[in-house]
């Protein structure tokens, strides 16, 4: 069996706050088999100033180079011109006025889908030619109308585009993916159907029953997985699943530094204190101060595994986790920067935890206390307080803008 490629866009994760929920959006791909580069592209823009979030998936025909070439310019088209608030029939016309057209089939040479999210209202969708997508409200699909618009123009004239609109409500998903989902086990013991749309559903509803809380990532890394399973391992198109998820927000909280005013480390531990999603703590002496306040032990993580480079891990019950300042951050900041598309083993060590919890939260909160550390100050300059700031809006700008996360950094 020839080597099989996959393409997590972990990234793509877009927390983005909607009336009292937030928006998980991921990809998750495989290539052709033996193919390097994928036929299919996944795009998604956050636009902050309109509280928007535009999505595409496009599937270039065919597979390799070639494909993701026609996959990448539909994409663009679709994602600028409906950052423009153009017409939806506007925005395919010019798509497929501009690609090339297979001579022999007259079919255009990529197919799209764009999601169009409004947090202050709606959220339209518009299908070309991809599968149909999914729009789920609790266990069942939402009964939703969908109206087909006919293209009148010279060259795409009988073409098809179907869209919808629809208010959202906390624990809706959308669902929906390129051709090689709903034709995957085409052929197979007599199989002349493939995975249809109906049967994708029954498989998400089936993972829904089992985990109603069922990430975004997990979800469309399922479908991706059975389609591949369909395909008897052997993908026979490129394949991508976008699985999208509105839902209550995941908080995490790291804490770094004791503050500058002593009198304020009651104020700042009470903060971590009374914080609800998941706490981390960065530094020594920052832990030594939350423990003394709480009265609480930090225990060595015996279960945790080591980094050579960093301090063992360590825990406070009813807080979290433990680790050193400076370097465990440093190490964050470069774990990210050099695997920002797939998450590190939730083992790897205190950085590599740190990274995971990160991943799984939409809102990252950042105590830095601005005491300076004799241990680390240079005489002349505060250089560990230099450090510790420049590091933690390393990091947040690097969640913001690559990861999109929503980043808050409080100084004490």
């Amino acid at each position: 069996m020839e080597s099989q490629t996959i393409n997590t866009i972990g990234r793509k994760s877009v927390p983005v706050k909607s009336r009292d929920f937030f928006v998980e959006v991921f990809c998750k791909q495989r290539n052709y088999n033996g193919e390097h580069i994928c036929g299919d592209v996944f795009r998604v823009k956050r636009i902050k100033t309109e509280n928007r979030m535009i999505i595409v998936l496009s599937d270039g025909m065919g597979h390799g180079v070639k494909a993701n070439v026609m996959a990448t310019l539909t994409s663009s088209f679709a994602l600028n011109f409906t950052e423009e608030h153009k017409d939806f029939e506007r925005i395919a016309d010019i798509i497929m006025n501009t690609l090339p057209v297979n001579a022999e089939t007259s079919t255009s040479y990529s197919t799209f889908t764009i999601v169009d999210i409004d947090f202050a209202g709606s959220v339209k969708v518009m299908e070309y030619d991809n599968p149909h997508a999914l729009i789920l409200r609790g266990f069942e699909e939402l009964d939703i109308p969908w109206s087909k618009l006919v293209m009148d123009t010279e060259r795409n004239k009988g073409k098809v585009l179907k869209m919808t609109t629809f208010i959202p409500r906390n624990g809706d998903r959308i669902i929906f993916g390129s051709d090689g989902i709903v034709q995957s086990g085409l052929g197979i013991l007599n199989n002349n159907v493939g995975w249809p749309v109906e049967k994708v559903k029954e498989y998400v509803l089936q993972l829904m029953m089992n985990n109603p809380y069922i990430s975004a990532s997990e979800l469309a890394q399922k479908v991706v997985n059975q389609a591949h399973r369909n395909d008897g391992y052997v993908s026979k198109d490129d394949m991508s699943c976008v699985s999208i998820y509105f839902r209550n927000p995941r908080e995490c909280m790291i804490c770094t530094g004791p503050p500058y005013d002593k009198s304020r480390d009651v104020e700042y531990v009470q903060t971590l204190k009374n914080f609800k999603g998941k706490k981390i703590i960065c530094g020594g002496t920052t832990a030594k101060i939350i423990a003394k306040y709480l009265n609480l032990n930090v225990e060595t993580d015996r279960n945790a595994v080591v980094d050579p480079d960093l301090p063992p891990l360590h825990i406070m019950p009813g807080i979290g986790i433990v680790t050193e300042g400076i370097l465990t951050l440093t190490k964050v900041y470069n774990l990210l920067e050099q695997d920002s598309s797939n998450s590190p083993d939730a083992d790897a060590g205190p950085a590599g935890r740190i990274v995971s919890i990160i991943h799984e939260s939409d809102m990252v909160h950042f105590l830095v206390g601005t005491s300076l550390n004799s241990a680390h100050q240079d005489p002349e300059l505060p250089v560990e307080l230099e450090i510790r700031r420049t590091i933690v809006k390393r990091i947040a700008k690097l969640l913001d803008e690559v990861f999109m996360k929503d980043v808050k950094i409080t100084y004490y």
